[in-house]
Order: C-alpha cells, then structure tokens, then sequence
C-alpha cells in the first residue's frame, strides 16, 4: 500500500512538467493592447511615447507584443516599457487560451 502512496505522489508531481509548453522566441515590436498597430488616433508620437503613456494612462491597456499578425500580452510589465515602440526578441511560454507570453527574457533584435 505504502508503494502505490508513494507512485501516486510522484505522478501527481510529475504530470505537470509533462504538459507544461516549450519556451519560445517571439520576434516583434513592443506596442500596448489599447492601440496595437495604429497609434495615430492618440496623436502622441512618436509611437515609444505613446505606447507608455497608453499603458501609464490607461488602466486597461497593458505592454504588449507585435508578432506577425498576432499581439500577445505580456506577463512582464516593467521590462518593456524601456523597449516601447522597439523591435524585440521576447523568449517565454504563451499560453494560447488566454493570448498571454510569460516572459523570460526580453533583448533587443537587430
């Protein structure tokens, strides 16, 4: 009985590591979740500014990242805001349910 407590518990925690998503590296721009890919509308410019002002001023909007055709919030809200507006390599997990990266690492691309 003892053995079978103790297969038990390690399946138990063992099982989340076997589905929990690769760590990936997301090419892209630093923008907010308000404006996205247009920030003519809040005539603030250039675009670093007002990302940061969006994401200061507004309590809806958060850091995101620009990817293709996909934006993807960012787990990390202090990193970008030096990277606003910036091309940016970002390494991390997304969660595809909820359109979130957990953040690992942010540097800049070249």
């Amino acid at each position: 009985m003892r053995v079978i407590r103790v297969l038990a518990a390690v399946a138990v925690l063992t099982t989340p590591t076997l589905y929990a998503q690769e760590s990936k590296t997301y090419v892209g721009v630093i923008t907010d979740t308000m404006c996205t890919t247009d920030h003519t509308p809040m005539k603030v410019s250039p675009d670093s500014k007002c990302v940061q002002e969006c994401v200061r001023d507004a309590k809806t909007s958060k850091y995101a990242l620009i990817s293709g055709k996909n934006v993807y919030t960012l787990s990390d809200q202090r990193t970008p805001a030096s990277f606003a507006g910036q091309k940016v390599k970002v390494t991390g997990v997304l969660f595809t349910k909820t359109n979130i990266l957990k953040v690992d690492t942010i540097v800049a691309a070249n």
